[in-house]
């Protein structure tokens, strides 16, 4: 039982949970009931009546404001995408770097933050590279900040180890030097709390399958309504301010939309976004500060675990610079991967190891079928070996 909420009453909605050990969560989270029955109506919809267009467009505007709320933002500061990929190319795009700015990155972060980017080195613009480590705050990028510096990209929680980057202290050193300030929220939106106006954020991006549960294909972006010089690198109709009532293209009236949407295309993934509006009212009934500190619980569980079976982690593992619901063990994936799955443990293979990554819906119980399944096929030398050296002070730290 979960000392944050009634864990296993959520974990109901998510009948894969009761299949295997889910411990996957950061490659592709499970399908909700009410997620699933959010959809089903908008099928149902879309069968019974040919679409009742008006209802489904109301609803996308409420989402939007869901959204919006949930991130701490206008709705107007909103627009819905295809994927974190989308909206990290549309804030790169945006921003107005020329040849010779500098945009400062994490090297080994995500490659499709990165290549969103790197793209813009045939305009001229160098892209600068920090090396990651266990600490990544503005003290780190504060030396490396020069007269071309114009921007500064990363992810918040990182995909690969469980990183989590200290964004409120780097947001304030780029409104200090006034720099724009790009953030990849997508393996943190739903399990941390997210406010985009406090990370003083000039874009905020990421998908919706991962935390917050949805299906693949749906996108969302934040932008700071203040920055208006910003737009988009295409048009469309839908991203017009004014959109010609006859849909004739007029050359003369082409300002962008002063919302957010100026950044988006028309023809919304209307089924995500229906998926959506469900997963929001799900997150924010159990509160994202609730779901965060049952995952980091979880966390610590498997770390003394881990301690004791001797088998190490990668990334860090203090709490105020790790992600709650990632952790990388050093296990080789070759190894390790097809022993898992042929035990119902749903894993991923990470460049150094296995990644576990939790849910809402997880428990101590998977945490400790995870670990009984390494200490059955560790040799048992390593494990002996390891509680002769440690075991004592180990338990004497717990204790």
């Amino acid at each position: 039982m979960s000392r944050h909420y009634d864990v296993e009453a959520v974990r109901k909605e998510f009948p894969a949970a009761e299949r295997m050990v889910y411990l996957d969560s950061g490659f592709q989270a499970p399908l909700a009931r009410p997620v699933m029955a959010a959809i089903e109506t908008f099928l149902r919809e879309g069968l019974e009546t040919a679409g009742p267009k008006s209802v489904w467009l109301d609803r996308v505007e409420q989402t939007r404001a869901k959204v919006a709320r949930f991130l701490g933002v206008s709705a107007d500061e909103i627009a819905f995408t295809k994927n974190t990929s989308e909206s990290m190319n549309i804030a790169a795009n945006a921003l107005p770097l020329r040849a010779g700015d500098s945009v400062l990155m994490i090297h080994g972060d995500h490659p499709n933050n990165t290549y969103a980017f790197l793209n813009l080195k045939k305009k001229g613009v160098r892209i600068d590279f920090l090396p990651m480590t266990d600490v990544v705050n503005a003290d780190a990028f504060l030396p490396h900040i020069d007269d071309t510096t114009r921007a500064i990209s990363l992810s918040h929680v990182t995909f690969h180890a469980g990183h989590r980057f200290d964004i409120e202290s780097i947001g304030a050193l780029c409104a200090d030097k006034k720099l724009y300030f790009v953030v990849d929220v997508m393996q943190a939106i739903g399990v941390v709390p997210i406010d985009a106006k406090a990370i003083k954020a000039t874009f905020v991006g990421s998908g919706s399958h991962k935390g917050l549960l949805v299906p693949q294909g749906l996108g969302l972006l934040y932008w700071d309504q203040t920055q208006k010089e910003l737009e988009p690198a295409y048009l469309s109709a839908a991203s017009l301010a004014e959109i010609p009532h006859d849909l004739i293209a007029r050359p003369d009236r082409l300002a962008s939309s002063p919302t957010a949407r100026r950044f988006e295309l028309g023809n919304f993934n209307l089924s995500a976004i229906h998926a959506l509006g469900a997963s929001l009212d799900m997150i924010e009934q159990i509160g994202v500060k609730n779901i965060q500190n049952h995952c980091f619980d979880l966390g610590d569980h498997l770390l003394a675990q881990l301690d004791e079976l001797g088998v190490g982690l990668i990334g860090p593992r203090q709490r105020q610079h790790r992600s709650p619901h990632i952790y990388v063990v050093g296990l080789p994936a070759t190894e390790w991967l097809s022993y898992f799955e042929e035990n119902s443990v749903r894993v991923s293979p990470e460049r150094d190891g296995i990644r576990i990554s939790f849910g809402m819906f997880n428990t101590i119980d998977d945490v400790d079928c995870l670990v009984h399944l390494i200490r059955r096929r560790l040799p048992k030398s390593h494990s002996r070996l390891r509680r002769s050296r440690h075991g004592s002070s180990w338990r004497k730290s717990a204790a």
